[in-house]
């Protein structure tokens, strides 16, 4: 008999009618689920006075379970277990769910236990799993349906999801963006794009109290000077950031993305005709990608420049040798930091 023994514990056998060691154990064995031919594991228990095997309710319970995950898993469908664990992602319960969906009270319930799902009730559970967005979308839709707890719990859970969905969407791109610049030394200086020290800088500069009115041309301003200033000193930039050479001074290629990256404390401020991007951070903050020898270029740029005024800094970096050097709109090369100002 092909068997793996799970657990043995000391119980009276229904079998033999004597208390002893009985195992649980685990077999292979062959069903046929809606004209399918599937192979599966079930539990028995095993008495090794009548070498006889025999399941209680629990376990016809779970190895009915496991023929309709193998079946499932056959066919492509969400396994039971998969589907709790999209339940637990939100941390909703079976009745929530099924509001949410519009499906009926114990609809879930089933799918977890004995009832295969269809095929079109599989893709919105997976659609639900994959897409905090949209979970919002219904969660939006039922709130009037829902206590105000169970509300606000799976608001929490799914805005945590879906920050996280979007800031690694947003970590892709901008690395995508970057894949031409790589083994292009004088371009990143010499350095792998970090986005980790990229928000751990913006967060810095954020944070300090010597820089005053951060707002986005500045801070960009303050990035170049920061990886220029780390590459004349040391041979390599601190973020990996590629610049180019815009009207208002250098700007890191993806500028637009990366103030929108998770933890970058950056606030859109209404200034009539037009919006602004003011950075600031308040409170003891932790730097983690950063080492101490980064953080020691990042005070000297705050020293030097961070008092500055927005007109200030781009007035000073159109002096520098890097921009003038450099076409507009082309890469400026970490060569020029050499001559750095500051």
């Amino acid at each position: 008999m092909d068997m793996k023994v799970v657990k043995s514990e000391k119980k009276l056998c229904p079998c033999c009618m004597e208390e002893h060691e009985v195992k649980t154990i685990l077999m292979k064995e062959q069903a046929t689920f809606k004209n399918s031919k599937l192979e599966y594991e079930a539990l028995y228990w095993y008495c090794d006075a009548t070498d006889e095997l025999y399941m209680d309710e629990r376990q016809m319970k779970e190895n009915d379970i496991c023929l309709k995950d193998a079946y499932r898993k056959k066919e492509g469908l969400l396994t039971s277990g998969q589907i709790r664990d999209i339940r637990a992602k939100y941390g909703i319960s079976q009745g929530d769910l099924c509001l949410l969906l519009g499906w009926g009270g114990k609809t879930i319930t089933r799918y977890e236990s004995h009832q295969v799902q269809d095929k079109a009730h599989n893709t919105i559970l997976k659609k639900i799993g994959n897409d905090p967005e949209w979970f919002l979308s219904l969660l939006n839709d039922a709130k009037e349906n829902l206590s105000p707890e169970s509300y606000q719990k799976y608001l929490k859970a799914a805005t945590v999801l879906f920050e996280k969905d979007q800031d690694c969407y947003l970590r892709k791109a901008i690395s995508a963006n970057y894949v031409k610049y790589q083994g292009n030394s004088l371009f990143q200086g010499n350095t792998e794009l970090s986005l980790d020290k990229v928000v751990d800088v913006i967060r810095y500069f954020a944070a300090s109290l010597k820089v005053t009115n951060l707002y986005k041309v500045k801070l960009m301003k303050l990035m170049w000077y920061a990886d220029a200033l780390s590459y004349k000193k040391r041979g390599f930039a601190i973020t990996g950031l590629v610049y180019q050479a815009l009207p208002m001074g250098a700007v890191p290629v993806g500028h637009n993305s990366i103030i929108d990256l998770k933890d970058v404390p950056c606030e859109e401020v209404d200034m009539g005709e037009t919006n602004a991007y003011h950075f600031l951070l308040n409170g003891e903050q932790k730097f983690l990608s950063l080492s101490n020898e980064d953080i020691k270029i990042l005070d000297i740029v705050i020293e030097k420049i961070g008092t500055m005024s927005t007109n200030e800094i781009v007035d000073f970096m159109h002096k520098e040798q890097a921009y003038l050097q450099t076409s507009l709109r082309d890469i400026i090369s970490f060569q020029y930091a050499e001559n750095l100002q500051i």
